[in-house]
């Protein structure tokens, strides 16, 4: 089902979402809906990551665990849940991009991150790559986004930058391009599920209302 879901056509607005999915939450499935109406986008790939490089294993449930709760979250068919860096043997986001592109020319690609990533930016590797690879989409986050807006990153990339109301014309945007997206903030959070016991590094998830 996930490969088949995979199946693009030349033409296709595709936001990639990366993430441990440790485990996938409402939150996820907010943002996407989110970036789904403000982009404009056809689909949105939850690229389930094999181990992300900037986060300890301690605590990381396993991969097949992960994506389990990743497909059981995306209550939407506009929603793929993919397994594709594992299958690309990718570690690497800017590695990550460079096989999708390589694979898919004529799909349009938006990379989807929040707030808080953002911030982060300059430890990815290669980030300048990602930012000359494909146009970026900033969700925000509480006790983030502000932060966010300033950071090193948005200033680098301040003169390609897109006002929000302009959203549905990112993808079709020339990389670099970067637009930070306004709307409701969601206050899930893997760390908050897990420090509840609402999910164990087994790969155990205990139903909550929260969720």
């Amino acid at each position: 089902m996930t490969r088949r879901r995979e199946l693009l056509t030349p033409g296709l607005k595709v936001g990639l979402l990366g993430g441990s999915f440790n485990p996938a939450h409402e939150g996820h499935l907010h943002l996407t809906r989110m970036c789904l109406r403000a982009l404009g986008l056809d689909r949105v790939w939850w690229l389930v990551s094999p181990q992300n490089p900037l986060k300890p294993e301690t605590g990381m449930a396993p991969f097949a665990d992960r994506l389990a709760s990743a497909q059981a979250m995306a209550r939407d068919p506009r929603i793929c849940v993919t397994d594709v860096e594992t299958r690309l043997g990718t570690r690497y986001t800017a590695d990550t991009l460079a096989a999708l592109r390589a694979h898919h020319p004529d799909v349009r690609f938006v990379w989807l991150m929040g707030a808080d990533n953002m911030i982060d930016l300059p430890r990815w590797r290669r980030w300048r790559d990602i930012a000359g690879r494909v146009p970026i989409a900033v969700y925000p986050r509480p006790g983030f986004t502000l932060k966010a807006r300033l950071s090193p990153a948005a200033a680098a990339l301040r003169p390609h930058m897109l006002d929000a109301s302009d959203g549905a014309l990112l993808a079709d945007a020339a990389p670099p391009a970067l637009i930070f997206l306004e709307g409701p903030e969601s206050r899930h959070s893997a760390t908050e599920i897990r420090d509840r016991g609402g999910w164990t590094a087994a790969g155990t998830s205990t139903p909550s209302r929260k969720l």
